[in-house]
C-alpha cells in the first residue's frame, strides 16, 4: 500500500497495537500488570536518582479499587515483584504468585531493582479502599525510606488507568508517538473520513500509523508475537484441568468442553459446534488469566478472552482465513480500542465492566466484520452494535476475583461479537446510532454508575453470592 498522510490539528486517538495488546500475566491488567509496572518504575527512579543504595525500606499504599479488590487480584504480589525488577511481559508467573505472602509479618529480603537488598514485610503494603485519589480510582503511593529518617527519601503516586497503562501523578497525559502518526484521528467520524479519502479500511489506517513508528518488519513481527501468545494461552487453557485459586473453588471448564466438542466433531451428524468452540476458546483464556498465567491484555485482562476467541473462530470456521487476516483483525481491533480509550475508558474501576468486556466485544465485532469483507461503515456499525448492548454492565467480581462472572462474560461477549459482525454485514453500514455516540454514552454511564458497581466488590453479584 502506498504511504498515506493527512494533516489534522486534533490530537490523535491512535494507540499502537503493540501497546494495547501487551503480553503480561493474570489476573488483571489494572490491578496486576499496572501496579507491577508502577513499582518497577519507582525502583528505576530510585536507581537513576542515585538513591537506591540509601534505601532500607519501601512502603506502598493501595487506594480505591486497588485497595478494595487488590488481594483477590494479586496486587500486593505484583508490587513486590515490580520492586524486585520483574516485568509482566517476560517474568515467570510463578515468581509473582505469593511474592507478598512470602514476606510474612517479620519481613524477608527483596532485591530492589533486582540488586539492592532491603527487608520488606507484609504490613509495608496497606490497603486503603475508602480513600480515593482524584486522579483515578486505581491509585497507589510508594515511599522509600532510609534507616532512622522521619521523612521518606522519595515518594511517588501512580495511577493504573486500565489495560496495564500507568500514569505518574504530575505527568501530562501521554500521547504515544502522536507527532509521528501520518493519519491522526480523534473519533470514529474522522476515522471514516480517512477511509473515504484514501479508499482504504480501518486496518490500513492503523497500519500506516504503526509503520511510521515501528517500521514494516517490526510491526509484523510484533503482531505475530501477540497472536502467538494469544494462541498459546488458548491451547494451555484448553489442556489444563483443575480448580482456580482464590477460595471460590471454581472448576476449570474449558478442557471438558474441548473433549466433548472433539467427540461431537468426530460424528458427522452432530450439530454445528462453531459457537460452542467459540465459548471454549474464551473460557480457556480467562481460566488461564484467573490462575495468574500468561495472557495478552485485550484491552484488559478481565476481557482478555474475547479477541483471541473470535480470532480462533475466524481461523477455524471462516474459509480462506490466514495469518495475514489475523494481522488485519488485530489492527482493526486496535483502531477501535483507541477510540474507546481516548473518548471514554477501558478501566473497570472507572467505567464498570461495560468499559472492559463492552470495549473488547466492540473491538472483536469490528475486527471480525473487517476480515469477513465488511466496508468501513459496516465495521463501525458492528462495533457500535456490540458496545450498545453492553451499556450499563457493572463490574462486580465475587470475592474480588476475576472469575465470577468474568469468565462466562467473556464467552457470551465473544458470541455477541460474532452476531454483531454478521448482523452488520447484512446492512450497508447505515444506522441510527453512531459508534461515537455509543462511546460517549458509555462514558456518561460510567460517570453516573455508583462506585460500588465499579470493581470494588461492594455491589451486585459480589454481595449477593455466598462465597463459602
Amino acid at each position: 500500500m502506498r504511504p498515506l498522510r493527512r494533516s489534522l490539528g486534533s490530537v490523535t486517538a491512535f494507540v499502537s497495537a503493540l501497546d494495547l495488546f501487551s503480553i503480561g500475566i493474570g489476573p488483571s491488567s489494572s490491578h496486576t500488570v499496572g501496579p507491577m509496572r508502577a513499582a518497577r518504575a519507582f525502583a528505576e527512579h530510585l536507581d537513576s536518582a542515585g538513591l537506591l543504595d540509601r534505601v532500607s525500606r519501601v512502603t506502598c499504599s493501595l487506594y480505591g479499587s486497588l485497595g478494595a479488590t487488590g488481594l483477590g487480584h494479586g496486587t500486593p504480589d505484583a508490587v513486590v515483584a515490580g520492586l524486585a525488577g520483574l516485568r509482566p511481559d517476560d517474568c515467570d508467573p510463578d515468581a509473582v504468585r505469593g511474592a507478598w505472602s512470602r514476606l510474612g509479618d517479620d519481613g524477608a529480603e527483596v532485591r530492589l531493582a533486582g540488586r539492592h537488598p532491603i527487608v520488606m514485610a507484609q504490613p509495608d503494603l496497606s490497603l486503603e479502599p475508602r480513600t480515593r485519589l482524584p486522579g483515578h480510582p486505581n491509585a497507589m503511593t510508594l515511599q522509600a525510606w532510609s534507616a532512622g529518617d522521619a521523612l521518606p527519601l522519595a515518594e511517588e503516586t501512580y495511577y493504573s488507568v486500565g489495560g496495564g497503562f500507568i500514569r505518574r501523578e504530575g505527568d501530562a497525559p501521554h500521547e504515544s508517538e502522536a507527532l509521528r502518526h501520518p493519519l491522526p484521528y480523534s473519533n470514529a467520524a474522522e476515522l471514516l473520513e480517512l477511509c473515504d479519502e484514501h479508499g482504504v479500511s480501518f486496518c490500513d489506517i492503523a497500519r500506516s500509523n504503526e509503520v511510521a513508528v515501528h517500521g514494516e518488519a517490526d510491526i509484523d513481527a510484533g503482531l505475530d508475537a501477540i497472536w502467538a501468545a494469544m494462541a498459546l494461552c488458548v491451547s494451555r487453557g484448553l489442556a489444563t484441568d483443575g480448580t482456580l485459586p482464590g477460595g471460590l473453588r471454581v472448576k476449570r471448564r474449558a478442557p471438558e468442553v474441548r473433549r466433548r466438542l472433539e467427540e461431537y466433531d468426530r460424528d458427522e451428524h452432530v450439530r454445528d459446534t462453531s459457537t460452542e468452540w467459540l465459548h471454549a476458546f474464551a473460557l480457556a483464556v480467562n481460566e488461564e488469566n484467573a490462575s495468574g498465567g500468561r495472557v495478552v491484555t485485550a484491552p484488559t485482562n478481565g476481557a482478555a478472552g474475547i479477541i483471541p476467541a473470535v480470532g480462533h473462530y475466524y481461523l477455524r470456521f471462516v474459509p480462506r482465513a490466514d495469518a495475514a487476516g489475523i494481522r488485519r483483525f488485530l489492527l482493526t481491533a486496535a483502531a477501535i480500542a483507541s477510540l474507546v480509550k481516548k473518548n471514554a475508558s477501558i478501566s473497570g474501576a472507572e467505567g464498570g465492566c461495560q468499559a472492559e468486556v463492552g470495549s473488547a466485544c466492540a473491538m472483536a465485532a469490528g475486527a471480525l466484520c473487517a476480515v469477513l469483507g465488511g466496508t468501513p461503515r459496516q465495521i463501525e456499525n458492528a462495533a457500535e452494535i456490540a458496545m450498545e448492548h453492553h451499556l450499563g454492565l457493572t463490574c462486580d467480581p465475587v470475592g474480588g476475583l476475576v472469575q465470577v462472572p468474568c469468565i462466562e462474560r467473556n464467552a457470551i461477549a465473544a458470541s455477541t461479537a460474532v452476531s454483531a459482525a454478521r448482523l452488520a454485514l447484512h446492512g450497508d453500514g447505515t444506522h441510527l446510532v453512531s459508534l461515537d455516540t455509543v462511546i460517549e454514552t458509555m462514558r456518561q454511564t460510567g460517570l453516573d454508575m455508583m462506585t460500588k458497581y465499579k470493581e470494588t466488590s461492594e455491589g451486585g453479584l459480589a454481595v449477593n453470592v455466598i462465597e463459602c
